[in-house]
Protein backbone atom coordinates (compact mmCIF):
# COMPACT_ATOMS: atom_id res chain seq x y z
CA UNK A 1 0.00 0.00 0.00
CA UNK A 2 1.60 3.40 -1.00
CA UNK A 3 1.65 6.36 1.54
CA UNK A 4 -1.08 8.01 -0.78
CA UNK A 5 -3.49 5.13 -0.37
CA UNK A 6 -2.74 4.96 3.54
CA UNK A 7 -3.80 8.66 3.72
CA UNK A 8 -7.41 8.31 1.83
CA UNK A 9 -7.61 5.29 4.37
CA UNK A 10 -7.46 7.46 7.11
CA UNK A 11 -4.49 5.54 8.11
CA UNK A 12 -0.97 6.68 9.59
CA UNK A 13 1.00 7.75 6.71
CA UNK A 14 4.29 9.10 5.59
CA UNK A 15 3.69 12.62 4.57
CA UNK A 16 7.10 13.82 4.90
CA UNK A 17 9.67 11.49 3.46
CA UNK A 18 7.51 9.85 0.88
CA UNK A 19 8.89 11.15 -2.61
CA UNK A 20 5.71 10.60 -4.19
CA UNK A 21 3.61 13.11 -2.10
CA UNK A 22 6.39 15.58 -1.71
CA UNK A 23 6.27 15.51 -5.77
CA UNK A 24 2.30 16.18 -5.60
CA UNK A 25 3.05 18.96 -2.92
CA UNK A 26 5.79 20.60 -5.02
CA UNK A 27 3.48 20.41 -8.12
CA UNK A 28 0.88 22.01 -6.29
CA UNK A 29 2.57 24.67 -4.33
CA UNK A 30 4.10 25.51 -7.38
CA UNK A 31 0.30 25.82 -9.38
CA UNK A 32 -0.34 27.93 -6.41
CA UNK A 33 2.15 30.21 -6.66
CA UNK A 34 1.24 31.09 -10.21
CA UNK A 35 -2.13 31.77 -9.06
CA UNK A 36 -1.56 33.66 -6.59
CA UNK A 37 0.44 35.62 -8.93
CA UNK A 38 -1.83 36.39 -11.54
CA UNK A 39 -3.26 39.79 -11.52
CA UNK A 40 -6.63 40.15 -10.26
CA UNK A 41 -8.16 41.40 -13.54
CA UNK A 42 -7.22 37.96 -14.95
CA UNK A 43 -10.59 36.46 -14.38
CA UNK A 44 -10.60 33.97 -16.50
CA UNK A 45 -6.92 33.00 -16.10
CA UNK A 46 -7.68 32.57 -12.68
CA UNK A 47 -10.57 30.36 -13.15
CA UNK A 48 -8.90 27.99 -15.48
CA UNK A 49 -6.06 27.82 -13.04
CA UNK A 50 -7.91 26.83 -10.26
CA UNK A 51 -9.81 23.86 -12.08
CA UNK A 52 -6.24 22.91 -12.48
CA UNK A 53 -5.53 22.87 -9.13
CA UNK A 54 -8.22 21.41 -7.47
CA UNK A 55 -9.89 18.04 -7.94
CA UNK A 56 -13.24 19.11 -8.41
CA UNK A 57 -15.25 22.14 -9.22
CA UNK A 58 -19.58 22.51 -10.09
CA UNK A 59 -20.60 25.75 -12.00
CA UNK A 60 -19.46 28.86 -11.09
CA UNK A 61 -16.53 29.61 -8.08
CA UNK A 62 -14.35 32.64 -7.13
CA UNK A 63 -10.93 32.64 -5.16
CA UNK A 64 -9.16 35.54 -3.86
CA UNK A 65 -5.41 35.71 -3.79
CA UNK A 66 -4.69 34.27 -1.57
CA UNK A 67 -4.63 30.82 -1.54
CA UNK A 68 -2.42 27.65 -0.84
CA UNK A 69 -3.44 23.91 -0.47
CA UNK A 70 -1.40 21.21 -0.19
CA UNK A 71 -2.03 18.77 -3.03
CA UNK A 72 -5.95 19.89 -4.81
CA UNK A 73 -6.96 16.64 -6.02
CA UNK A 74 -8.53 16.32 -2.94
CA UNK A 75 -10.72 19.56 -2.87
CA UNK A 76 -14.16 19.60 -4.16
CA UNK A 77 -16.35 23.24 -4.47
CA UNK A 78 -19.97 23.63 -4.68
CA UNK A 79 -21.91 25.99 -7.22
CA UNK A 80 -21.49 29.06 -6.33
CA UNK A 81 -18.38 28.95 -4.05
CA UNK A 82 -17.03 31.95 -3.00
CA UNK A 83 -13.46 32.30 -0.38
CA UNK A 84 -11.91 36.11 0.40
CA UNK A 85 -8.53 36.24 0.92
CA UNK A 86 -6.17 34.30 2.99
CA UNK A 87 -7.80 30.68 2.30
CA UNK A 88 -5.39 27.55 3.39
CA UNK A 89 -6.71 23.83 3.15
CA UNK A 90 -4.32 21.14 4.01
CA UNK A 91 -5.88 18.61 2.16
CA UNK A 92 -4.28 15.24 3.17
CA UNK A 93 -7.64 14.18 2.91
CA UNK A 94 -11.09 14.74 1.03
CA UNK A 95 -11.76 18.42 1.86
CA UNK A 96 -15.17 19.00 0.66
CA UNK A 97 -17.15 22.26 0.24
CA UNK A 98 -21.32 22.33 -0.95
CA UNK A 99 -23.25 24.70 -3.24
CA UNK A 100 -23.01 28.46 -1.94
CA UNK A 101 -20.32 28.36 0.75
CA UNK A 102 -19.19 31.75 1.31
CA UNK A 103 -15.69 32.00 3.25
CA UNK A 104 -14.51 34.87 5.11
CA UNK A 105 -10.55 36.25 4.96
CA UNK A 106 -7.90 34.28 6.46
CA UNK A 107 -9.83 30.22 7.01
CA UNK A 108 -7.74 27.14 7.52
CA UNK A 109 -9.04 24.00 6.65
CA UNK A 110 -6.63 21.76 8.07
CA UNK A 111 -7.29 17.78 7.63
CA UNK A 112 -3.50 17.04 8.52
CA UNK A 113 -2.76 15.61 12.36
CA UNK A 114 0.25 14.07 13.27
CA UNK A 115 0.96 11.12 15.50
CA UNK A 116 0.29 11.04 19.29
CA UNK A 117 2.95 9.06 20.10
CA UNK A 118 6.57 11.05 20.21
CA UNK A 119 8.42 8.41 17.45
CA UNK A 120 6.04 7.92 15.15
CA UNK A 121 5.69 12.18 14.70
CA UNK A 122 9.57 12.10 15.10
CA UNK A 123 9.36 10.05 11.86
CA UNK A 124 7.32 11.99 9.85
CA UNK A 125 3.93 10.06 10.35
CA UNK A 126 0.59 11.84 10.20
CA UNK A 127 -3.15 10.74 9.93
CA UNK A 128 -5.36 12.83 7.25
CA UNK A 129 -9.12 12.85 8.33
CA UNK A 130 -11.92 14.33 5.61
CA UNK A 131 -13.56 17.69 6.47
CA UNK A 132 -17.28 18.13 5.16
CA UNK A 133 -18.79 21.38 4.79
CA UNK A 134 -22.77 21.41 3.51
CA UNK A 135 -24.84 23.44 1.75
CA UNK A 136 -25.63 27.24 2.63
CA UNK A 137 -22.81 27.41 4.48
CA UNK A 138 -20.87 30.79 5.82
CA UNK A 139 -18.00 30.71 7.93
CA UNK A 140 -16.46 33.92 9.56
CA UNK A 141 -13.03 35.48 9.30
CA UNK A 142 -10.51 33.51 10.84
CA UNK A 143 -11.51 30.70 11.58
CA UNK A 144 -9.68 26.77 11.70
CA UNK A 145 -11.81 23.98 10.84
CA UNK A 146 -9.67 20.78 12.11
CA UNK A 147 -9.61 16.73 10.93
CA UNK A 148 -12.78 14.92 10.63
CA UNK A 149 -15.23 17.70 10.90
CA UNK A 150 -18.82 18.09 9.18
CA UNK A 151 -20.63 21.33 9.51
CA UNK A 152 -24.25 20.87 8.44
CA UNK A 153 -26.49 22.86 5.93
CA UNK A 154 -27.52 26.33 6.43
CA UNK A 155 -25.34 26.60 9.16
CA UNK A 156 -23.02 30.14 10.55
CA UNK A 157 -19.27 29.95 11.85
CA UNK A 158 -18.55 32.63 13.63
CA UNK A 159 -15.47 35.22 13.39
CA UNK A 160 -12.27 33.43 15.08
CA UNK A 161 -13.80 29.81 16.02
CA UNK A 162 -12.17 26.84 16.12
CA UNK A 163 -14.13 23.94 15.23
CA UNK A 164 -13.31 20.76 16.48
CA UNK A 165 -16.45 19.00 16.28
CA UNK A 166 -19.39 18.50 13.97
CA UNK A 167 -21.59 21.54 13.91
CA UNK A 168 -25.19 20.49 13.05
CA UNK A 169 -27.20 21.99 9.75
CA UNK A 170 -29.36 25.02 10.81
CA UNK A 171 -27.22 26.87 13.80
CA UNK A 172 -24.85 29.68 14.34
CA UNK A 173 -22.10 28.35 16.09
CA UNK A 174 -18.77 30.18 17.51
CA UNK A 175 -15.93 29.98 19.85
CA UNK A 176 -12.68 28.01 20.99
CA UNK A 177 -13.60 25.32 21.20
CA UNK A 178 -16.66 26.16 18.61
CA UNK A 179 -20.34 25.30 19.71
CA UNK A 180 -23.51 26.10 19.04
CA UNK A 181 -25.37 28.88 20.21
CA UNK A 182 -28.59 28.91 18.56
CA UNK A 183 -30.80 28.09 15.57
CA UNK A 184 -31.21 30.11 12.87
CA UNK A 185 -34.88 30.82 12.95
CA UNK A 186 -37.76 32.95 10.77
CA UNK A 187 -37.06 36.38 12.76
CA UNK A 188 -33.16 35.93 11.63
CA UNK A 189 -34.61 37.20 8.36
CA UNK A 190 -35.52 40.78 9.71
CA UNK A 191 -32.48 40.79 11.75
CA UNK A 192 -31.55 43.47 8.91
CA UNK A 193 -33.23 46.42 7.01
CA UNK A 194 -33.80 45.98 3.28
Amino acid sequence: MTEKEKAAAGMLYDANYDKELAEERIRCKELCYEYNSLRPSQAKEREELIKRIVGKTKGSFLIEQSFWCDYGFNIELGENFYSNHGLVILDGAKVSFGDNCFIAPQCGFYTAGHALDVEQRNSGLEIALPITVGNNVWIGGGVCVLPGVTIGDNTIIGAGSVVNRDIPSGVIAAGNPCRVIREITEADKDKYKR
